[in-house]
């Protein structure tokens, strides 16, 4: 009998234990260690921040979803795992063993890292529904006396999309509002130009990009390292390609959302072989570590390097399809191990983004994710915000049945007609 145990219940993990009771032997066991008992869709955070959605209508209780499965469910979250052991440390005191890991956790956000950064500090965050429910009531008091707005990502972020689209969210908010006249809205980021993504672009997203800035009014800094945060005023240094100063800027807000930069999570940090010096999940081609051999690592917690230098640090986005893919790739690896086979399946790390935009959005491909690509494709369009909706709706309603399908691949790959894109790279 095999313990395998996966740690952290996002989209990685909670669709890794799903999908590893496919693969395992009569008497084997998976468990799913979580940090509470809820399940929030991430996407849908930008909307709750501005109400457009409460947060009812992405939670889900995955309690009864895990004992339906005769999955083992943990709800207190892992203190430290100790991978010469084969054992994680909850909360509480309690040890689990295991035969295998899978590390999901998702990122540490870093917001200590920048003086007066997220809640608590002076901006708003969408990385969490906790932080977008904040924002919303940040953003509520903001319209009865709004001002200038700076949104964007500071140095050694991840994921661009969210802050991107939370920007023109606001833009649409504010317009249906009739009070966009009255807020200057500049986007700061750490990327070296706009669309940059943590992927060198994607098509032609700087133009795309550029282009929606231009027509929506917003002003932008990219190559920006955020120094510090104050109440109201937040200092940038927008910086040269060599390194140096180019210009500091004192921009004034009444609201701001940065996305913070990643890390991985205290229970992995500083273990040294399992995780790289920001604590991602070292793995190789099979998505297992290369020393820890019965320790793999899925999602926003593995480590890949970036796309090549910048200025500023600019990490590289873990998207929902690339995760999936890593998921179904572990599962079958790990199943075959334990009937005595090798591992052998890699995942396609292909990237396939909505991103909305209030009443419109872009749509991207990149196959691989990391170039040079065999496909490289960008668009926009008002279908972009309405196949978003239709996702979260399709995947919320198959996620509360305990469906362990390919979301992202069934839905978007009906949606933009590429079943190409499911070939491995």
């Amino acid at each position: 009998m095999a313990e395998i145990v996966v740690l952290g219940a996002g989209l990685g993990g909670t669709l890794m234990a799903i999908e590893a009771l496919a693969q395992v032997r009569k008497g084997d066991r998976v468990s799913l260690i979580s940090q509470g008992s809820k399940y929030h869709f991430v996407p849908s955070n930008p909307w709750v921040a501005v109400g457009w959605r409460a947060r009812p209508d992405i939670e889900i209780d995955l309690t009864p979803i895990m004992r339906r499965k005769g999955i083992g469910f943990y709800d207190q979250g892992a203190k430290r795992v100790d991978p010469g052991a084969n054992q994680v440390e909850l909360n509480d005191g309690e040890i689990i063993p295991y035969d295998y890991l899978v590390i999901a956790t998702g990122p540490d956000l870093a917001f200590d890292e920048i003086p007066g950064l997220g809640p608590e500090g002076h901006t708003q965050s969408i990385c969490h529904v906790d932080h977008a429910e904040r924002a919303r009531v940040a953003f509520e008091t903001f319209c009865r006396n709004p001002g200038p707005i700076v949104v964007g990502a500071v140095q050694g972020a991840s994921c661009y999309g969210p802050a991107y689209e939370f920007a023109f969210i606001l833009d649409t908010e504010l317009r249906k509002r009739k009070i966009r006249d009255r807020v200057p809205m500049t986007y700061v980021t750490a990327e070296p130009y706009i669309g940059h993504l943590g992927l060198d672009g994607v098509g032609d997203t700087k133009g795309l990009l550029e282009s929606e800035f231009r027509d929506h009014h917003i002003k932008w800094i990219t190559n920006a390292r955020v120094k510090t945060i104050e109440a109201e005023k937040m200092t940038v240094e927008e910086v040269n390609p060599d390194g140096t100063i180019k210009q500091t800027h004192e921009l004034p807000f009444r609201y701001s959302m940065m996305l913070p930069g990643f890390r991985g999570v205290a229970a992995i940090r500083g273990l040294e072989k399992l995780v790289n010096p920001r604590g991602f999940v070292l793995i190789d081609e099979f998505q297992r570590n290369p020393t820890y051999r019965n320790v793999f690592g899925i999602g926003v917690a593995v480590a890949i390097p970036p796309t090549g230098p910048t200025p500023v640090p600019v990490g590289v986005p873990k998207t929902g399809f690339m995760i999936e893919s890593m998921v179904t790739a572990t599962a079958m690896n790990i199943g075959a191990l334990l009937h005595g086979r090798e591992p052998t399946t890699r995942a396609t790390w292909n990237a396939i983004c909505l991103a909305d935009f209030g009443d419109t959005g872009v749509a991207f491909i990149a196959k691989p994710q990391i170039p040079p690509r065999n496909t490289n494709w960008a668009a926009k369009g008002a279908w972009v915000h309405l196949a978003k909706v239709g996702f979260e709706k399709y995947f919320m309603r198959k996620m509360r049945g305990g469906n362990s399908e390919p979301f992202y691949e069934r839905f978007l790959m009906k949606q933009l007609d590429l079943k190409k894109l499911k070939e491995p790279v």
